[in-house]
């Protein structure tokens, strides 16, 4: 077990280095020029120059790298460009609307989708398992922001029960969420329902119904058990990548969380800013992934066996 996550934490400090390193080299290929734009247009260029050279941007690509990744192992990812505030401040300061807006949209998923998943694996081939398809086919195919935008025109300007955007009550709150919960929605009934259905025709469960086990203390005690796993991993790994930022509704919504500000920063060139965002997020996805993986350890003994082996 130590051994297995010692490896484990030896794939996500890999994991972190690579993706701070491909995000480094492609916001160094960005068009454009930082010094520049925080200069303004009509700056001189000696005044330009001071600039790099005192974000020493005026060193060579190697140099650069090697320095940031220093300061970054000691909590330091620069000032923004565009303020001159820690990029990893900025970052905090906009995680708890990122986590309120990722937790809701989760749990609208979480709720609405596994009764769903459940039922439609408990009636296959019956409406309720044909609702459930179409549910799915519609949160897949509808974009989120053509999703957002009709939300609020419905239900901020012609029925105004919400406000049009902004961020502090629950309020503000319910369509973004709805927004964002609503793939997820189809994407769980659906994982649910091939799930149950999988283990259902497991051998373990055919014994138990011909020990004459109650239908539903088979379903609950053994199926739902087994099957509802890959949904624990699943949603980890869904509220990780959710604390990078969700752009599209955020900016829809005008929701000040993570993403909208990796936005304005791709918009204003300010890179450290879009360096400490993009590395913020890598450090969710992979730290919920091993919590995740630890959870798993735990709950399944059959996980537990095979990583000791």
């Amino acid at each position: 077990m130590t051994a297995y996550f010692i490896r484990r934490l030896l794939g996500a400090f890999v994991v972190i280095l690579g993706v701070a390193t491909i995000s480094f080299v492609m916001v160094f290929l960005m068009p454009g020029d930082a010094a520049r734009m925080y200069a303004g247009p009509r700056a001189p260029e000696e005044t330009v120059q001071r600039i790099r050279v005192l974000w020493g941007l005026d060193q060579p690509l190697p140099v650069q790298y090697v320095r940031y990744l220093g300061r970054a192992i000691q909590g330091d990812f620069g000032n923004s460009t565009r303020d001159n505030r820690p990029v990893l401040q900025a970052v905090m300061d906009r995680l708890p609307a990122t986590l309120q807006l990722a937790l809701a949209g989760l749990a609208i998923e979480l709720v609405f989708g596994v009764p769903l998943g459940i039922l439609a694996a408990l009636k296959p081939g019956t409406w309720v398992d044909n609702f459930a398809t179409f549910i799915a086919l519609i949160g897949i195919s509808v974009p989120q922001f053509a999703l957002g935008l009709v939300l609020l025109y419905l239900f901020g300007f012609v029925i105004p029960i919400f406000p049009l955007g902004g961020y502090g009550t629950v309020a503000h709150l319910v369509l973004p969420a709805l927004v964002l919960g609503f793939g997820g929605i189809a994407f769980y009934s659906r994982i649910v329902r091939n799930s149950i259905l999988e283990v259902a025709n497991e051998d373990y469960v055919r014994t138990a119904r011909a020990k004459g086990l109650a239908p539903r203390a088979v379903l609950t005690k053994h199926v739902l058990r087994n099957a509802l796993l890959p949904v624990m991993t699943l949603a980890g790994l869904d509220l990780a990548l959710l604390l990078g930022g969700v752009v599209v509704i955020e900016a829809v919504f005008g929701w000040p969380g993570i993403g909208l500000q990796a936005w304005t920063a791709i918009r204003n060139q300010d890179t450290p800013m879009i360096m400490g965002t993009v590395l913020f997020a890598s450090i969710a996805v992979v730290a919920l992934n091993l919590l995740v993986d630890f959870l798993y350890v735990v709950v399944d003994p059959r996980v537990r066996l095979t990583s000791s082996g």
